[in-house]
């Protein structure tokens, strides 16, 4: 079957007559070699042709649709490569909740699920008092969890876990995933709910972050933040630009699974898992394994603690679940957990190394940055040989002295902090740390203003480190947005000496380009045209480019809403600033320091000889009069919006968003795991705490 619709497509059989009946005949064989073959790839690593020939079966595909759109199904292979951004996400309410699992961190919090375990199941008399019960071991994913619904065995939704009773509609980044299956293969139940975690491997981490940094965008943290952040993207073909991995691990929702004897499912988890497999979900067998006593759990637990450095995916411990189905439905619920499974998590690592130096960083305000540089220790698979150290307080809050050993932490298995001094093993040989007088770039004074626990170089733009690191904020996207302009090439752009500015950004040509090393025509040309879009950008990205010292995108976008232009803006004063809401002493002071140094003017004027010009800020009159005037504060992680979006949508619709509570506030919108503004937001009367959903209602009333 595989060789003759291979030698099918390698003929160019597009300009021959087929009738519809014949057309429809094709896609669907092409529709269903492609899905056993991502099967064989995705479930069994065992591809049976080679990816030229994979890819000459999407492609036949693709333009055979494309010439008959009639005949495109949203099932379809093709279809995975994402639809056109949403404004937002849809909710979808679980039929069956996905509650998070108990969490265990020692022994004895293992020790004691089993416990309790046996105890529930021995005063229902399913066991006896001394017998063991089997458990299913696996790896617990750093992920996301997901809900997707088959309904006679195509795919029809699928949602996050969200609060456990509602999650967001993720079905359209959903169908990107390769190793999630659009048609189930086999007998399958009517209506079928599965579950199971959406990661990122290793490499295709780094990929992403070397892409991000290439276009000067903001690095993801951890393979977790990038799962979810992908997956919870409003544009579809985004998701499917990230490479998303997908394990089944369980099931919610099932009807009409008796119906056909041959697709009974056994009264075990296991045999869920292998059912799971045998229709078309990958599901990880390789660290699976079932044990009959605690001693086993516990023995899973180390063997996997030692490995999981070695896994091409980020894991956070062990899942444990009563193996049998019975007992399972015996031991029930809580209002937070099943009793019948128990997450075993991983400590964050630590390790004791001798701290060598204190160096210092220089940002973009000229803020100086403590770095310890550490005896090179391996912690969690990597090699961490230094860490923020945040500020000068922080070494004395510490005690920290160079030739100290210190206890290092990757916090979240991701960022190195030193969290203390080993002060048993400190010798006579160590030396206190003292701030340097002068910028390690530039040699400029350093200065620390009195009230501040920041110390900052004076050097401004004639600092290279600053200059470097203004550059990169000012060519991001929430600025100038110049894709392609990243930090290697502004570093080597500056080191040598083409860019001495913001301004000469508009002054490149593509030889400039071409000169630097490992840019090809091809990228040079993407850059040239990306910069060129961005010489009009919107007054509030512009200002907020500029790298003002407190000016965030919301206090530029209140700047340049008042006052319409740049030129208008460069002729204000500080009492002029002082007129806006949120602005006090302290930031307009800022704002009117800067456009007051000639070297700013200069830049200026250099930035608009050179082709650089900000549009005049055009205010929305069709605002929603729900929003104008209202003051918002946000708070905890959003389920249907981005931060940036809720702030766009809330500043364009006449209204403002702060970053502290005060009693200028009306709003307070609340997402999960919110902060301490919660607490504070209480002391004022008149503010009104609300969250996503009293937030849409307020929108929909006007």
């Amino acid at each position: 079957m595989v060789l003759k619709l291979v030698a099918i497509v390698q003929e160019e059989f597009l300009n021959k007559n087929y009738s519809i009946n014949e057309l429809k005949q094709i896609i669907l064989s092409l529709r269903k070699e492609i899905d056993f073959h991502n099967i064989n790839y995705h479930c069994y690593d065992d591809p049976l042709i080679s990816d030229a020939q994979y890819d000459a079966l999407v492609d036949k595909l693709v333009k055979l649709e494309l010439l008959h759109p009639d005949l495109i199904d949203p099932n379809s292979p093709t279809q995975r490569v994402g639809s056109s951004p949403l404004p937002y996400f849809n909710q979808i309410e679980h039929e069956v909740p996905m509650l998070s699992l108990s969490n265990a961190f020692k022994d004895d919090d293992v020790v004691s699920f089993d416990a309790r375990v046996k105890k529930l199941l021995y005063d229902n008399n399913l066991v006896s008092p001394k017998e063991d019960v089997c458990y299913f071991c696996d790896l617990k994913f750093d992920g996301l969890a997901i809900n997707i619904r088959y309904e006679k065995g195509l795919l029809v939704s699928a949602s996050t876990r969200g609060d456990g009773n509602v999650g967001e509609d993720v079905t359209s980044n959903i169908r990107t995933i390769k190793s999630v299956p659009l048609i189930l293969h086999g007998v399958v139940p009517d209506i079928l709910e599965v579950r199971g975690e959406v990661f990122m491997r290793h490499d295709d981490f780094e990929r992403l972050n070397n892409h991000q940094r290439m276009n000067g965008d903001k690095l993801f943290m951890n393979t977790r933040n990038a799962a979810a952040g992908s997956l919870r993207n409003l544009d579809p073909r985004v998701t499917a630009s990230r490479n998303l991995k997908f394990f089944a691990y369980g099931c919610g929702n099932i009807q009409n699974i008796f119906q056909e004897e041959n697709f009974i499912i056994s009264n075990y988890h296991s045999s869920v898992i292998n059912w799971l497999s045998s229709i078309g979900f990958p599901v990880n067998k390789t660290y699976q394994e079932i044990v009959n006593s605690c001693s086993g759990m516990l023995n899973f637990y180390e063997k996997i603690n030692n490995i999981r450095n070695s896994l091409p995916y980020d894991i956070d411990g062990v899942v444990y679940k009563v193996n049998s189905l019975v007992f399972q439905k015996t031991l029930g619920y809580s209002s937070r957990a099943p009793r019948f499974a128990l997450a075993h998590k991983f400590s964050p690592e630590e390790a004791v190394t001798k701290l060598l130096s204190i160096d210092v960083q220089v940002g973009r305000t000229g803020a100086i940055t403590p770095v310890a540089r550490l005896d090179p220790v391996l912690i969690s698979g990597a090699n961490i040989s230094s860490a923020t150290l945040h500020n000068e307080n922080e070494i004395i809050r510490k005690d920290l002295r160079i030739g100290d050993f210190v206890r290092i932490r990757r916090a979240g298995d991701v960022i190195p902090e030193v969290i203390e001094v080993v002060k048993e093993l400190r010798s006579n040989v160590v030396s206190i740390f003292n701030m340097p007088h002068y910028c390690p770039i530039c040699n400029s004074l350093l200065r620390r203003i009195d009230g501040e626990s920041v110390t900052r170089c004076t050097g401004g733009l004639f600092c290279s480190a600053q200059l470097k690191q203004r550059l990169l904020h000012a060519v991001g996207r929430k600025a100038l947005n110049i894709i392609g302009f990243g930090e290697s090439l502004i570093y080597k752009l500056v080191d040598s000496n083409r860019i001495k500015s913001l301004a000469d950004i508009y002054s490149l040509n593509i030889e400039d380009l071409l000169d630097i090393e490992k840019i090809g025509p091809k990228s040079a040309n993407n850059i040239m045209e990306s910069i060129d879009r961005s010489r009009s950008p919107k007054l509030d990205r512009f200002l907020f480019s500029l790298g003002i010292r407190h000016v965030g995108d919301s206090t530029a976008n209140t700047i340049a809403s008042k006052f319409i232009s740049l030129d208008r803006i460069m002729n204000c004063s500080k009492e002029d600033f002082m007129e806006l809401p949120d602005i006090g002493p302290k930031i307009a002071s800022s704002i009117a320091i800067f456009f007051s140094e000639q070297q700013n003017i200069d830049l200026l004027d250099k930035m608009k000889k050179n082709g650089l010009n900000p549009e005049s800020f055009e205010v929305n009159t069709e605002v929603l009069p729900s929003l104008e005037g209202k003051t918002f504060v946000l708070t905890g992680k959003l389920k249907r919006f981005s931060r940036d979006e809720i702030r766009d949508y809330i500043t364009k619709n006449g209204g403002k968003v702060l970053n502290t509570i005060s009693s200028n506030v009306n709003y307070l919108l609340v997402g999960d795991e919110p902060g301490s503004k919660v607490a504070k937001a209480q002391q004022f009367p008149n503010l009104i705490i609300i969250n996503e959903e009293d937030f849409m209602y307020l929108v929909e009333q006007t």
